[in-house]
C-alpha cells in the first residue's frame, strides 16, 4: 500500500545494466560496475526524501557466482567496500540496513562489513534499506520452508501466513513498485513471493544512468495505476 501521499511504502530495484553502459562507452565492464554502485546512494537520500519506507536493492544474486572469476571479485569488492564506507553516512540519514541474502556464503571480509553496517544502523527510523546480497527467491523460499520444520513445525501445519513469516523479509511490507532497469523485462528469481501483486515498472535506462528523475518517473507511473489485488 502507498502511504497518504501516494508514494510507495516499499520500493524494490533490479539495478540492470552496468556492462552494457560501459561496453556502450568503450570502457571495461568493471568501470561499469563502479558506475552502477556510485549510482546507488542518490536513490537512497532520494526515497528517503520522498518517505519511502523500505528500499529494497538487488545487489548481488546468487546466480552471479556463474560469472567469471574475475568480474565476480570486482563486483563483491566494490559493493563491500560500498557499504563500508557509506554506513557513517547512513547512520547520519537515519537509515537502517537490512540484508536478504545467504550471509554464510560470502567472502568473511564482506561479512564483516555487512555485519558492521547492520549493527550500527540499526536504530534508524527514516527508511530500511534492504540489500539483496547473494540472493535467490527460489533459496529464499526453501529456506523458509526448513526453518519453519527445523523449530519443530508439522509441514502439515505449513500455510502461507507461516511461510510468509520466515522469509527474509517477514517484518518488512511486501514490495508495491518493483522497478527494473536496463530495458528486460523479467523479474529474474528476484522477491517472486513478495512481490506478488506489486506493480512493474520497466525503463531502458542503464543502472548507472538511474537518477532520482527517473525514480520520479517511476513513482508517477505508479500513482496512475489502479491495484487491485486480485479484486
Amino acid at each position: 500500500m502507498s502511504n497518504e501521499q501516494g508514494i510507495p511504502r516499499h520500493v524494490a530495484i533490479i539495478m540492470d545494466g552496468n556492462r552494457r553502459w560501459a561496453r556502450a562507452r568503450g570502457v571495461p565492464e568493471a568501470q561499469g560496475h563502479a558506475a552502477g554502485v556510485e549510482a546507488i546512494r542518490p536513490i537512497v537520500e532520494h526515497a528517503s526524501d520522498l518517505g519511502v519506507e523500505v528500499l529494497t536493492i538487488y545487489a548481488f544474486s546468487r546466480e552471479n557466482w556463474q560469472r567469471s572469476s574475475h568480474e565476480v571479485e570486482t563486483l563483491i569488492g566494490l559493493l563491500e567496500a560500498s557499504i563500508r564506507d557509506e554506513t557513517p553516512r547512513l547512520v547520519e540519514q537515519g537509515v537502517q540496513v537490512r540484508l536478504a541474502g545467504r550471509l554464510s556464503e560470502l567472502p568473511a571480509e564482506t561479512r564483516a562489513s555487512i555485519e558492521q553496517a547492520i549493527t550500527v544502523t540499526a536504530g534508524g527510523q527514516r527508511m530500511v534499506l534492504n540489500v539483496a546480497f547473494n540472493y535467490s527467491s527460489r533459496s529464499e523460499i526453501v529456506d523458509a520452508v526448513l526453518a519453519f520444520v527445523d523449530d519443530g513445525n508439522p509441514v502439515s501445519a505449513l500455510d502461507e501466513g507461516g511461510l510468509a513469516s520466515y522469509l527474509y523479509s517477514a517484518d518488512l511490507p511486501d514490495p508495491d513498485l518493483l522497478i527494473r532497469t536496463g530495458g528486460d523485462q523479467r523479474i529474474s528469481n528476484f522477491l517472486l513471493w513478495q512481490a506478488a501483486y506489486a506493480e512493474l515498472y520497466f525503463c531502458d535506462c542503464f543502472w548507472p544512468d538511474f537518477g532520482p528523475a527517473e525514480f520520479d518517473a517511476a513513482v508517477a507511473e505508479f500513482t496512475r495505476r489502479t491495484r487491485r489485488f486480485g479484486r
